[in-house]
């Protein structure tokens, strides 16, 4: 057998160690980096800024201090939006979770008819969130819709001019749009977790629904928390979708912080108090995104199969 030579102390180099490797290699993150800070960042200080002023979006910028977020903070119209934008956040996670979970492990399977049917699954992400709503919104017609074609009456009803019925359609449509997406999410988790442990499973006796609740639950833990915080973060800027299809009504009752934001910018011309809200949005996004993260623990970088 033939001894590697032993290098002389200090005479290794930096890049030969996985460490070195990645400092070696950092410079390819400066690309992201700097788009990230001009699309993102400097957006952002600059909206930031913009909610200390008065302007209608053509004249001049004036500064007006905290005129515009007490303007926005007195409203009683922002609770109003905050609650159905926490109440779109928390149906639309209750509808879309357990949906897409069981969708995308029935999908992990390798048999050709599911791959067919994860395609067909996918096909309403890949559609525009105005058109999907100009579909639906033809389609519950009351007068020309589905229901009075087919001549079904449980159908002919005002889907979009009762409240309570106009925020269930919302919570449906965007379930039917996103659940492709988060099927996609569990599918690819599931099929991580090793055979082995459903074969020593099916060994001790177990069932399909027993293997689903201990291993496969368990296993999709940061799946779970990673769709959860995208599905969360993804509900606070619902706009083209939600205002296409009842433009916060009938009345408020879809009025959600996005599109109160756009009605104050760009149908009130009201930049400085719209620029508040969305300074409102990116913090409620944030904090939810860190109580997600903390809900999953302090250090997700750990495989979830360590210690299975």
């Amino acid at each position: 057998m033939t001894v590697p030579p032993i290098p002389a102390r200090g005479s290794a180099s930096v890049a030969a160690t996985p460490g070195g490797q990645g400092r070696g290699l950092s410079w390819l993150a400066v690309p992201a980096l700097l788009f990230f800070v001009a699309f993102a960042v400097i957006p952002l200080f600059g909206v930031f800024a913009l909610s200390f002023t008065t302007w209608d979006g053509l004249g001049e910028i004036r500064l007006s201090g905290l005129d515009s977020w007490k303007a926005v903070l007195s409203d009683p119209g922002l609770p109003h939006a905050l609650w159905v934008t926490f109440l779109v956040i928390a149906l639309s996670w209750a509808v879309q979770t357990p949906a897409s979970l069981l969708l995308g492990t029935f999908l992990a399977g390798f048999q050709r008819y599911r791959a067919v049917l994860a395609v067909l699954y996918f096909i309403p992400l890949l559609l525009s969130s105005a058109a999907i709503a100009i579909t639906f919104k033809a389609l519950l017609d009351p007068n020309f819709g589905l229901g009075a074609g087919l001549g079904i009456p449980i159908l002919v009803q005002d889907w979009l001019g009762r409240p309570v019925l106009a925020f269930g359609v919302v919570i449906f449509v965007v379930s039917w749009q996103f659940i492709p997406f988060h099927s996609l999410l569990y599918q690819g988790g599931v099929r991580q977790i090793p055979r082995s442990m459903y074969e020593a499973a099916e060994l001790d006796g177990a069932g399909r629904i027993r293997m689903f609740f201990s291993i496969t639950l368990p296993q999709l833990k940061y799946t779970i928390i990673t769709s959860s915080t995208l599905m969360v973060v993804g509900s606070l800027v619902f706009f083209d979708l939600i205002f296409v299809l009842t433009a916060g009504g009938p009345g408020d009752a879809t009025r959600v912080l996005a599109v109160e934001m756009y009605k104050r910018g760009f149908m009130a011309n009201l930049m400085g108090p719209a620029s508040a809200i969305a300074v409102i949005l990116v913090l409620v996004g944030l904090a939810l995104a860190l109580l997600l993260r903390r809900l999953g623990g302090r250090d997700q970088t750990h495989s979830q199969l360590e210690g299975a």
